[in-house]
């Protein structure tokens, strides 16, 4: 690659119609810079290719066919739970029955309680589904446990 050392504008001296760069469309259109667009990655700029962008061809990865299409259910456990519990109460967005914190872990768009960690205060608790060992952690505290759904754990 041949170097330029003076500035390319020392050429472009004295307004004059081709600027010296020839009579018949030098320097105009797509063709100076080496086509539009990708033009060119596998040819004539492949070492741009490989230096800057040394995954752009081939395949890559491999994707399983998705046997079964659901959702993934949001999990929450106790000790997240006790720290979510003083987050609320540290700015106000706790509602209280008899002096008992009320969480609704439904609306907050949590799907099961399960149960590690541990729990010292009494809370009760809205949720779709939970553990029994979440449930029975929270009855020992002295909390309740509401489910939404009267399905059976699977």
């Amino acid at each position: 690659m041949v170097v330029r050392r003076r500035k390319k504008t020392r050429k472009l001296r004295g307004r004059t119609r081709t600027m010296s760069w020839g009579r018949i469309g030098q320097h105009r259109k797509s063709g100076s810079r080496g086509g539009r667009g990708a033009a060119g990655l596998g040819k004539h700029e492949w070492t741009w290719t490989i230096k800057y962008a040394p995954t752009w061809f081939g395949k890559h990865g491999f994707n399983p066919p998705r046997i079964r299409v659901g959702f993934k259910p949001k999990l929450l456990n106790l000790d997240e739970l006790v720290e979510l519990i003083d987050k609320l109460s540290r700015k106000g967005g706790l509602t209280y029955e008899d002096d008992i914190p009320v969480v609704n872990l439904a609306e907050m768009g949590y799907h099961k309680l399960l149960g590690f960690g541990k729990i010292t205060k009494p809370v009760k608790v809205i949720v779709p589904k939970a553990s029994e060992s979440a449930i029975k952690k929270i009855e020992e505290a002295g909390g309740t446990v509401q489910l939404l759904s009267s399905e059976e754990e699977e």
